[in-house]
């Protein structure tokens, strides 16, 4: 499974990341809290601004999201990837 490099702007911290779990939950495990609802892409609470990278969903997620936001529960990263954290 390839690897990306996901790095937190904000928390200057750089994690390798395989999308065998949600971007969400590799981000709990490196001890950062992001908000979140649903966990399924319904609520938008998870959205947050990505500097740069490259990522798709399989399926439309309901949540609103403008051009350059992700939402971290069900994204699937396609690229390495900055993330406003």
């Amino acid at each position: 499974m390839k690897k990306y490099k996901i790095t937190l702007l904000r928390s200057q911290i750089t994690f390798d990341f395989d999308n065998s779990k949600s971007l969400l939950q590799a981000l709990e495990e490196q001890g950062i809290q992001p908000e979140y609802g649903c966990r399924t892409g319904f609520c938008g609470h998870c959205r947050t601004v990505a500097a740069s990278g490259q990522w798709h969903y399989q399926d439309v997620p309901l949540a609103f999201i403008r051009s350059g936001q992700i939402l971290l529960c069900c994204a699937i990263v396609d690229s390495d990837l900055e993330l406003d954290l």
